[in-house]
């Protein structure tokens, strides 16, 4: 989540009441999906941004730049800093959600994407995380 969290950064987690209390751009801690297969020692949860809620359809630009579009428009990531907009990559081939082509989030599941999307693995690599799993979000 570098740059906006740091190693070691602190931050207070507030739990779901439902799904209408996880938003778009919203930093959520999650149960580390039984996919994943990242490296790095084992952790409980991980945390990441919510990029795409239940229903969309999610997909990267054709251009030159690897923007993230939900339902066809480019997403504004504001929350990024301008030099890391449109560096968004797809995720490893085989899967549906790798953003190789479009995908629709399922009802009750979130697209989940770290910050520093060069060294991120998130839902490009694991799919989406249900709201189950969503253990809080960061505040």
């Amino acid at each position: 989540m570098e740059p906006t969290l740091q190693i070691g950064s602190q931050v207070t987690v507030h739990p779901p009441q439902n799904q209408d209390g996880i938003n778009r751009g919203a930093i959520v801690v999650f149960r580390t999906p039984a996919d994943e297969n990242c490296g790095g020692p084992p952790t409980a949860d991980l945390i990441s941004r919510v990029i795409a809620l239940p229903g969309e359809t999610i997909s990267l630009s054709t251009s030159p730049n690897g923007y993230v579009m939900i339902n066809g428009k480019r997403l504004d990531e504001t929350w990024l800093p301008s030099s890391a907009q449109g560096t968004t990559f797809p995720g490893p081939a085989g899967t549906a959600y790798n953003l190789g082509t479009s995908y629709v989030i399922p009802s009750n599941d979130y697209f989940v994407m770290g910050d520093n999307r060069r060294d991120s693995c998130d839902s490009r690599y694991w799919g989406p995380v249900p709201l189950s799993d969503v253990v809080g979000v960061a505040r």
